[in-house]
């Protein structure tokens, strides 16, 4: 990357389904400017991964193998300065009005159903990434 190119948008995955966070993984690494640069299935590994990295997004689902996706979003809000203040987006299939409520009141940017709006977390991804 020559020095005028701009960093690329470091991404964490919390996701529990490992077929789904490779396929997350994949479809990220075709966007121009996004690096993952971790994944975790539980809360307690997103929250150390998020810790280390400080990334630029975390793509948080909410039903994890232990903890919640909740959890994390709850710990991003409460100590954002340890995690370094990433842009949290859920991506999820309960997209029920209380839930969204609950992780909008935590944070959370965006809700995106992982039912249908795959397109649409790939292109709000695409946006976030930093331009020259």
């Amino acid at each position: 990357m020559a020095e005028s190119d701009p960093r690329p948008l470091r991404v964490v995955l919390i996701e529990d389904s490992p077929i789904l966070c490779a396929m997350l993984r994949d479809m990220l690494a075709e966007l121009d400017g996004v690096e993952v640069v971790a994944a975790a299935g539980d809360e307690q590994g997103a929250l150390a991964e998020l810790e280390q990295h400080r990334a630029d997004v975390a793509i948080v689902d909410l039903e994890l193998r232990q903890g919640s996706g909740l959890g994390v979003l709850s710990r991003l809000k409460a100590e954002p300065d340890r995690f370094g203040r990433p842009r949290a987006v859920v991506f999820s299939n309960y997209g029920h009005s209380t839930v969204r409520a609950r992780c909008s009141a935590l944070g959370a940017e965006h809700f995106f159903d992982k039912s249908f709006q795959m397109d649409e977390l790939l292109d709000f991804i695409q946006a976030a990434v930093p331009r020259c």
